[in-house]
């Protein structure tokens, strides 16, 4: 049986994270809080930013404001756009 949270992002009952996406406690936190649909989702758009931006992951700068992308994504907060995104139709 697979293992679920409270996800912060849906407010419900999710599939979980199978482990820590990262060492230490922000990793423990997204595994405990963060579901893996809203994990898998994350990734996409961190991708793009990464990407779109051209930014380097290398750079402490970098993964602090990925860190604050991160955080408003998963409280549905307004995240930066990507520019010239345009979402696939439904």
């Amino acid at each position: 049986m697979s293992r679920t949270v409270m996800c912060r992002k849906y407010q419900q009952q999710l599939e979980g994270l199978e482990a820590a996406p990262y060492p230490g406690p922000k990793g423990q936190e997204v595994f405990d809080k963060v579901s893996k649909r809203a994990w898998g989702e994350w990734l996409k758009l961190q991708t793009m930013l990464i990407n779109e931006k051209r930014l380097n992951v290398r750079d402490p700068d970098t993964r602090s404001y990925l860190s604050q992308q991160m955080e408003k994504f998963f409280n549905n907060e307004e995240t930066e756009a990507v520019e010239g995104y345009v979402p696939p139709p439904a």
